[in-house]
Parts: structure tokens; C-alpha cells; sequence
């Protein structure tokens, strides 16, 4: 009887199971560095909710992350990519959740229009700015002496002129004074800063100008706060933007440094020394424990039991918490304390300090706490020049590069520049897409800069800085003041020879934000992988630069008020509408239109024409010629003229109403078009026009200042 052998079960692995099987292998292969990525997941659903629009967007990126947790829990079945997976999304809709809470939390009335008010309030904070002759108040637990405003604002920033600031103000006072306020301002034009969104979360809700002198009701003291004492007392030892750079280093406030040096020690790179954070603190913390090392071990007893690292450990901890709270607590410095604790536990439990698992526990505590700081510069540009340092030194090439040996000085110094150098060079790469993006600048000679300016300030300008206040103590500080002075002299030389230097900086129009995005995502990639597939973060690294290289400057900037307009002529130059507009709207309009070099008067140009109360301007774009028209001035124009002019123009732009006839043949921006759009920045070549307020953009700060537009409550 014939029989039928059943067929064997298939040998051959799915194409889905040898995926999984090759992804689980690569994970195993990674699974050190799989900790490093919890906080990019947090980041990337903080970073969802700030790109996504409305509450529809951001329910439906927190659901799917939830959604992706379930699936890879449930079909994980044990395996490392199901955890990975599981993890990864939950961390991604915490990120979520996180920062739209914290929105919400931080809701505060915003005033909704501009106003002359009388109040009285409580000084919260004063900052100093002695190089603006401006003294900064933020002021709370306000009283309203005029009828208030519809939406009272619980907290407002005010600058008052120097003259105008009595003494002994300080803060807990309560003063009296006359401001004019207005709403915190949404970004100027595409690309720009936005104050209203850090207005939103530091609960401000309205900013200005004293109007005359503050007088103080109560509280007032001739003790001003540690910190102000010791700003003025270093400004009185060092003058100028000297002493306003050792005020910095050692207070934190910025204020005493002229603008001509803040723009030199950008424009070279060197700005990272003018704000308190990991550079400062690492100073500190080293001199404090190098300082304590010696002494204690004076003590034959500690030097016996082994205990002289611990003790001085517990007091470099003890030193970068009084230096953090010595410089306002601000967030850079409250996050470099934190890294700086992170590594002298782990120097006290003998755990290698400076890993990329350090820096990943800081930005997580960051990000939990603070998690609005990753859309700011400060936040990025700090993680990023640490990751790239951390990850570069981990390298395995680098160490046997430059990993120490039995070598004569002479080499050892060679070797030690050279790894200076490199260190500096990755550095500026990793922070060149961070700065292009916020401020649409790119340095090119900041890493040779650096390799003299930190060692310089580090080991010279802090040390000599601390040496003179402990001398003041007995009035024998002016020596090394003045070696203190000569210090801060050659720095900033430094960053004027380097900012100076041609094709020191090169200006960049506004970044796509997809194209940082890509940028972003494949420097992490490289960044915290080791094994064969590290190499792929290249790819998104490529298209995000060249997408970036190739976006065109735009070739019409209106400011969201009308009144300045900045086009790109075809010549090259970019020309501005108002030849009297202010330094803030000049570098606003320069920067976001890429802009390298002074803007030039649009009257001046040859392709436009001009009269006190309109110019016309013909701009080419690849076959075709556009015309714009502006008006520059309040005098209004003939009706009938003013229609006509409209009827032979592309594009009309006006900081008022026009009247109803004028219909230009493509875009008309006054007034009411701008009120819904804010600035516009406009590319012709392919009709692209961004503007600053998005079309349903639920953002709270964004209704807030919707709301201000419209004048609603």
C-alpha cells in the first residue's frame, strides 16, 4: 500500500525573522550605548510637540507612541528589539506629555495690547547692564493704580535707564513707577528669536520701558545682593568690557561687556566664555579640589586613611553649588552643576567620570525638569560641544593617537596641541548646524581661537581672577588686577584679529527646519554608536547640509509691522525700505536674509525708484521681473495715485490700511494681512511665502499673542 511522507518543516528563516534576527544581533552589539539613547526619545516628543500645530497633532504622536509601547510589548516576546522598541516609544510620549503640561502650567495672563500704565509691584529680579545703561527689573505681585487692563498680567519685565533707577533697589522691594508695555513679541520675521515663546514659560506677560524715575515704597536697602556687590567691585577694578568679561566669569552678568566686543566674541566663536557653564564650573571645581588636595594632605592622618579625595571631592561639589548660586542659577549653569556633580560622584565611587553616560543622565535630569530648554540655543550648542568631545575622545583612533606615553617634552607638546586642534575642529562642527539654525552665521576660524582662548581663560584669567578678590581682603589685589586686565586684554584681541579676518563668518539665510532636523538626527547617530553601522548617520548629515546650501536667501523680508522691508536685489545686496530703521531691525532683516554685508538704502538702488512716501522697485527672478511696491512714510497718498500704483504692482506692503481699490496682481500686505501673518519672508523664484504665525497654530504662547493682535481677551 502506498503511503505519503508528509514534507518537512522549512529550515529557511522568513525575510521578517532574518531582519529581526540581524537588528537583534546589532543591538546586542550595542546594547552599552542603548542607555544613550533615552534622552534623544525624550527630546524627540518634546521637539514633536513644538513642530506638530494643534492638540489634534499632539494626542495623535502621543497615542501612537503609547500604541508602538503596546505592539513591541506584546509581540517583544523576550527579545532586546521589542524592549528597545517598548522603551523608545514610552520615552517619546513622555516627551509628549511632558512639555505640553508644562505649558499649561506655565499659562499667565498676556497683555493684549500696548498701554501707559501706572502699578506698583515687587522687584522679583535685577539685572544689571551697565554697558546699555539699562538696569533690567522683572517685577510680580503687580497693582494697576490706572483702571487695569482687561488681561493683567502677573508678571512683567521692564528696562529702566540708568539714571532713572534709585538707590537701594534690590530685590523683595516694592516700587512704584510708569511703563509702557506691550505684549511679549513673536519672532520679527521667519527664522527670527522668539521672546514670546520664552516669555510663555517664564510667565511674562508683558515687557517694556520705565517712563521715568522708579521710586521705591518698601523694602529698599543699601546691602545690595552678593551678586551685584561683586559685579560692581570687579567693574570698579577692571573698566570696560574687561571688566564686564571678569564679571562674567565670575557672577555670570553680561551686562558690563560693550556691544562692539559681544558681536567680536561671537563672531570668533569665543561666546561659549561669556556664559557660565561647563567651562566655569570645571574651572572651579578643579581649583577648589586641587587647592584642597594640598592642604589636607597636610594632615598625616587623611593622607593615612586614603580619605583626602573624598573630602576634597565633597568640597568641589560644595564649590559648584556656591558658584551656581553665586551666578543667578541659570539654567546653563544649573545644568553644568549637575553634570559636575554627576562626575565627582562617580571620581567617589571610582567610576570613569567622563562618558557619554554622564552627559546622557544630564540631559535627562534637563530635560525632565526644564523641558521647554531644549528649543533654545543655550541647551543645544552646551550638549552638543560635550557630546563631540566625549564621543571623540571614546574613539579608539583618538586614543591611540594622542593616549599618553614615554616621549620627550618636545612631543608631548606637539601631541597635546594636536589634540587641541582636533578637539576644536569637532567641536565647530558639531555646533556650525546649531548656529546657522538660531542665529544664520556659521564661523570658520572659531577652533583655532578656542585653542588659545580656553586654555587662556582657564588656567590664566579665572585662577588670576579669584587670586585678586582673596587679596582684596586686604586691599593688596591691584596687581593682580592689572595681570588680571592684561589677560582679558590679549582674550580680547584675540576675538577682534579672528572676528576681523576674512571669511571669518559667513552668513546663512533661514535653515529649513527638516533639514536641522536631518543634521541633528545623523550627528546623533554618529555620535553614540560603535559598531559598522555608525558610518549611515553620514547620509542624513549630507542631505540636511546640502538641503541647507541650496535653500536660496529669500528675496522679500516684511517685518510683521510693515514698516521695514528688505529685498534682494539682483545685484547681490539687500536693500532696506527705511534708511533710519533701528541696529535691532537692521540685524534682524541682515540675518535672517543671509545677508554679509551693511544693508543699503533701496533709494540708492537702480532698479528702484523712490519718493518721500512710496518706493517701486523691479526685482528679477530667473525669466521674469516682479514689482514691488512700499510705503515709506505716515503722509497718506492720493487715493486714485494710490490705486494705480497697486494696479501695476506684484507685490504692495504698507504698515497701514490700504484703501479697498488697491489690488496688486499677487500679494497685498498691510496692516490687517499682516496682523494674521506677522512677518513674511517670500522666495520668487519658486512663490514660496513663509510666514511667522502658521494657520492653526494652537500653540499657547501663539493664541496669546493671536489674541493681543485682535485685541480679544
Amino acid at each position: 500500500m502506498a503511503t505519503t511522507a508528509a514534507q518537512p518543516p522549512s529550515t529557511h528563516l522568513s525575510a521578517l525573522q532574518t531582519a529581526r534576527a540581524w537588528l537583534e544581533s546589532r543591538l546586542d552589539a550595542e546594547r552599552d550605548q542603548l542607555p544613550l539613547w533615552l534622552p534623544v526619545m525624550l527630546g524627540a516628543g518634546i521637539s514633536a510637540w513644538f513642530v506638530l500645530p494643534d492638540s489634534i497633532g499632539w494626542r495623535g504622536v502621543l497615542l501612537a507612541g503609547l500604541a508602538v509601547m503596546l505592539f513591541a510589548i506584546a509581540l517583544g516576546r523576550g527579545g532586546r528589539t521589542g524592549r528597545v522598541v517598548a522603551i523608545s516609544a514610552a520615552a517619546f510620549s513622555l516627551g509628549v506629555g511632558l512639555i505640553w503640561t508644562k505649558a499649561d502650567r506655565a499659562a499667565a495672563p498676556v497683555l493684549q495690547r500696548p498701554i501707559v500704565a501706572h502699578l506698583t509691584a515687587r522687584v522679583e529680579k535685577v539685572d544689571q547692564l551697565p554697558a546699555r545703561s539699562l538696569v533690567r527689573l522683572r517685577l510680580t505681585d503687580l497693582q494697576w493704580t490706572d483702571p487695569a487692563p482687561a488681561n493683567r498680567p502677573i508678571r512683567i519685565r521692564v528696562n529702566v535707564l540708568d539714571r532713572d533707577v534709585p538707590a537701594g533697589l534690590v530685590p523683595h522691594a516694592t516700587v512704584a513707577l510708569r511703563a509702557r508695555l506691550m505684549p511679549p513679541p513673536p519672532p520679527v520675521v521667519p527664522g527670527a528669536y522668539d521672546f514670546a515663546r520664552v516669555a510663555w514659560f517664564d510667565g511674562i506677560g508683558a515687557t517694556g520701558r520705565a517712563l521715568g524715575p522708579v521710586r521705591i515704597l518698601s523694602g529698599g536697602s543699601s546691602n545690595e545682593p552678593v551678586r551685584t556687590r561683586l559685579s560692581r567691585h570687579i567693574q570698579a577694578r577692571l573698566s570696560g568690557s574687561a571688566g564686564g568679561i571678569a564679571a562674567a566669569l565670575a557672577t555670570g552678568d553680561t551686562g558690563g561687556i560693550d556691544e562692539a566686543d559681544q558681536e567680536a566674541m561671537r563672531a570668533s566663536g569665543l561666546a561659549h566664555l561669556l556664559s557660565v557653564s561647563g567651562l566655569h564650573i570645571t574651572a572651579a571645581v578643579g581649583l577648589t579640589m586641587l587647592l584642597a588636595t594640598r592642604l589636607l594632605a597636610l594632615n598625616l592622618r587623611l593622607a593615612l586613611t586614603g580619605r583626602v579625595p573624598l573630602l576634597a571631592a565633597a568640597l568641589g561639589a560644595a564649590a559648584a553649588l556656591g558658584y551656581t548660586w553665586l551666578t543667578g542659577g541659570e539654567v546653563p549653569t544649573i545644568r553644568s552643576c549637575i553634570a559636575a556633580l554627576l562626575v565627582l560622584a562617580a571620581m567617589a565611587l571610582g567610576r570613569e567620570a567622563l562618558t557619554l553616560r554622564l552627559v546622557a543622565t544630564g540631559a535627562l535630569v534637563v530635560l525632565l525638569m526644564w523641558p521647554e530648554a531644549l528649543a533654545g540655543a543655550s541647551f543645544q550648542l552646551s550638549f552638543a560641544a560635550v557630546t563631540a568631545i566625549i564621543a571623540l575622545a571614546e574613539h579608539h583612533r583618538v586614543r591611540e593617537w594622542f593616549g599618553p606615553r614615554d616621549e620627550g617634552w618636545p612631543r608631548r607638546l606637539l601631541r597635546g596641541g594636536g589634540s587641541l586642534l582636533l578637539t576644536g575642529v569637532a567641536v565647530e562642527v558639531a555646533l556650525m548646524p546649531i548656529a546657522i539654525f538660531h542665529f544664520h552665521k556659521a564661523g570658520v576660524y572659531g577652533a583655532l581661537a578656542n585653542i588659545v582662548a580656553i586654555p587662556l581663560t582657564t588656567f590664566v584669567i579665572m585662577p588670576l581672577e579669584a587670586l585678586a578678590l582673596l587679596v582684596d581682603a586686604v586691599s593688596l589685589g591691584a596687581p593682580i588686577w592689572w595681570l588680571t586686565g592684561q589677560a582679558l586684554a590679549v582674550l580680547l584681541w584675540i576675538a577682534h584679529v579672528t572676528a576681523a579676518a576674512p571669511g571669518a563668518t559667513t552668513a546663512i539665510p533661514v535653515m529649513p527646519g527638516v533639514a536641522f532636523g536631518l543634521i541633528v538626527a545623523g550627528g546623533l547617530w554618529l555620535a553614540l554608536w560603535r559598531t559598522s553601522w555608525r558610518p549611515f548617520g553620514l547620509l542624513p548629515i549630507a542631505v540636511g547640509t546640502v538641503w541647507t546650501l541650496l535653500t536660496p536667501p529669500p528675496d522679500v523680508l516684511v517685518t510683521r509691522d510693515g514698516r521695514h522691508v528688505a529685498l534682494h536685489m539682483t545685484d547681490g545686496q539687500t536693500a532696506l525700505l527705511r534708511e533710519r530703521a533701528g541696529d535691532y531691525a537692521r540685524d534682524m532683516l541682515a540675518e535672517a536674509g543671509g545677508a554679509e554685508e551693511e544693508l543699503v538704502p533701496l533709494s540708492e538702488q537702480a532698479h528702484a525708484s523712490c519718493s518721500r512716501d512710496l518706493c517701486r522697485a523691479t526685482l528679477s527672478n530667473g525669466d521674469r521681473s516682479w514689482r514691488v511696491l512700499a510705503t515709506r512714510s505716515a503722509y497718506l497718498v492720493p487715493i486714485a495715485d494710490m490705486i494705480a500704483a497697486c494696479r501695476a504692482a506684484d507685490i504692495v506692503v504698507s504698515d497701514r490700511r490700504l484703501p479697498r481699490g488697491c489690488n496688486p496682481r499677487w500679494l497685498r500686505l498691510d496692516r490687517p494681512a499682516l496682523e494674521s501673518t506677522g512677518g513674511i519672508a517670500i522666495t520668487l523664484a519658486t512663490g514660496n511665502v513663509r510666514t511667522v504665525h502658521r494657520p492653526g497654530d494652537a500653540h499657547p504662547w501663539v493664541s496669546a499673542t493671536s489674541s493681543a493682535r485682535s485685541g480679544q481677551p
